[in-house]
């Protein structure tokens, strides 16, 4: 099934995709709710059968289909998009050892999420706004401790995730060594729909998703890549995450980039503050993933900011 967020002018409504329209759901159902009390699939039949609502996809507007998750955990799942990154900044050489250990991960705001067609205002403050091309996870069955060969299991499905980053504000973030911070602050793009693993199962290659992926900005095409190409897959890392923890229904595990998936892989200037590409107000940034749909988002003018005094 292909379930969205959507809003008609009658308040914010769930539903599911079928063919050009959307069979909702009674107002007050939420993503949230159908996936904390196991009932996603018993919903979707109802959906099916007997929607409270049936409108055109060109009456409503698509909003994140997870607006508000329980968690949300950004994973670095492609080492070449870290190598590339690492090349922009001038680091070559092979990667530390440590990257090859265990997948790496760190705490996105939940609270920032943005629909797959809502503007994005540029971060407060940033001159080197970007976008990056990743995959997000969610997670339909909880658990804690999870085993890699069997932590997919755990996964309703999949939607597409755009992890926007203020590159000047993640070298300061990097600078004080204690995560991400501002840097990936401003804004998450969720959408345009939650697909449940089964509408994936076609593209499985070798035990894995090996779903198409690209990225354009003002039309002219980024990159593009496979899911497959991961050296961590998404049962490693959820094994990773959830040691020791609970992992609960609805949380939200993004893939990393696609290598080449963000603006910073394609730095070609020796400061970071002279490359010209840096998303401007007026941009359009689309995400496009086999299976899964597109996004389609104008970048806005973001606010001033309000100077802080120095500490000390």
């Amino acid at each position: 099934m292909r379930w969205v967020t959507y809003e008609a002018g009658e308040g914010i409504r769930t539903g599911v995709i079928d063919g050009e329209a959307v069979q909702g759901l009674a107002a007050g159902t939420t993503l949230e709710s159908l996936l904390a009390s196991g009932s996603l699939a018993e919903a979707g039949e109802d959906a099916r059968r007997a929607p409270v609502e049936v409108r055109g996809l060109d009456e409503v507007r698509l909003l994140a289909p997870l607006r508000r998750p329980p968690s949300v955990r950004d994973g670095l799942c492609f080492l070449e998009h870290l190598r590339g990154c690492y090349r922009a900044l001038g680091r070559h050489g092979d990667l530390d050892p440590v990257w090859s250990q265990s997948p790496a991960f760190y705490f996105a705001n939940a609270d920032a999420i943005v629909g797959p067609y809502d503007d994005v205002p540029i971060a407060p403050g940033s001159a080197m706004f970007d976008l990056e091309l990743e995959v997000g996870a969610v997670i339909g069955r909880g658990g804690r401790d999870l085993h890699p060969d069997r932590a997919e299991e755990h996964i309703i499905g999949y939607t597409l995730y755009n992890d926007w980053t203020a590159r000047d504000h993640q070298v300061v973030d990097m600078a004080k060594g204690i995560g991400m911070a501002k840097s990936k602050d401003s804004a998450i793009t969720l959408g345009p729909a939650l697909v449940t693993v089964d509408e994936l199962e076609s593209y499985r290659r070798d035990g894995r998703l090996a779903l198409e992926l690209s990225a354009t900005v003002n039309g002219e095409e980024l990159t593009r890549g496979t899911l497959d190409q991961v050296d961590w897959t998404f049962g490693e890392l959820l094994a990773y995450i959830s040691r020791g923890t609970d992992l609960p229904p609805g949380s939200v595990i993004g893939s990393g980039t696609v290598p080449r998936g963000c603006l910073l892989e394609h730095v070609d200037t020796a400061e970071l503050a002279d490359f010209k590409r840096w998303l401007q107000p007026g941009d359009v940034v689309s995400l496009r993933g086999e299976g899964l749909g597109e996004t389609q988002q104008t970048v806005t003018q973001g606010i001033d900011v309000i100077p802080l005094r120095p500490a000390g």
